[in-house]
């Protein structure tokens, strides 16, 4: 656990950076910032698909794993978290789902938990102890932290509160998880969290087309499982 308490201090930290600053940043530097955010996640979402070794076991995840997101209502439930949190800690005019906490709360929620150095770091950390990783991902992290908190407020630094509960809890399961997952599994779940960061940066960071984002993250178990099926089918 010691790798994800240091990455849930730097989202602290770079939050709280960016909260203190943000109020000195015109909003049209705000808005070219997070905009920036947005084309660079993509780019990195489409940068992790393209590792994938059979697309179609990714189109079979999203497909899956967005029945199964929409059926338990992840998005809702993220939303209604956001919305309660931002009741209690937020005196923005705005409230609601639509609002800058709730935006905030989730874009840092999403783009966090999504991507190899957060499983991967996890359960090494949860295995060996080794935090290299996870302190890799803090470093970067705390930089975006830093550009969301300024332009999204304080929403983005109560995402630590899921990288506790999600990282913490692959780093407790880190010695099951090692004997299942493989390195095709790996490069499967890595290329459909990539299309779910491209949603995350089409929705809520350059707000292009509205996409119930949350309700992909059951793509990303789906994935290793469709992988461990053909596996057994093909033997």
């Amino acid at each position: 656990m010691t790798g994800t308490i240091i990455n849930v201090i730097a989202i602290l930290v770079g939050g709280g950076i960016g909260l203190f600053f943000g109020s000195r940043i015109p909003e049209r530097f705000k808005s070219t910032v997070i905009a920036g955010m947005g084309l660079f996640t993509g780019s990195m979402g489409l940068g992790m698909f393209l590792k994938s070794e059979n697309q179609l076991i990714v189109l079979g995840a999203m497909i899956l794993g967005t029945l199964l997101g929409e059926w338990w209502k992840l998005e809702d439930g993220l939303q209604a978290l956001g919305e309660t949190l931002e009741s209690r800690f937020s005196s923005d005019t705005e409230m609601g789902a639509g609002s800058r906490f709730v935006r905030g709360f989730m874009v840092a929620s999403l783009l966090f938990c999504i991507g190899p150095l957060a499983i991967l770091g996890s359960i090494q950390d949860g295995l060996t102890g080794d935090y290299n990783l996870l302190a890799v991902k803090s470093t970067l992290d705390a930089f975006a932290s830093i550009a969301f908190a300024s332009t999204l407020g304080i929403g983005v630094l109560f995402s630590s509160i899921i990288i506790l509960v999600y990282q913490g809890g692959i780093s407790l399961m880190a010695g099951g998880l090692s004997a299942i997952i493989s390195d095709p599994m790996m490069n499967e779940m890595t290329a459909t969290g990539g299309v779910i960061l491209v949603g995350l940066a089409i929705s809520n960071l350059l707000e292009i087309k509205k996409i119930r984002v949350g309700n992909f993250l059951p793509a990303l178990a789906v994935a290793p499982l469709i992988v461990w099926i053909l596996g057994i089918l093909a033997n």
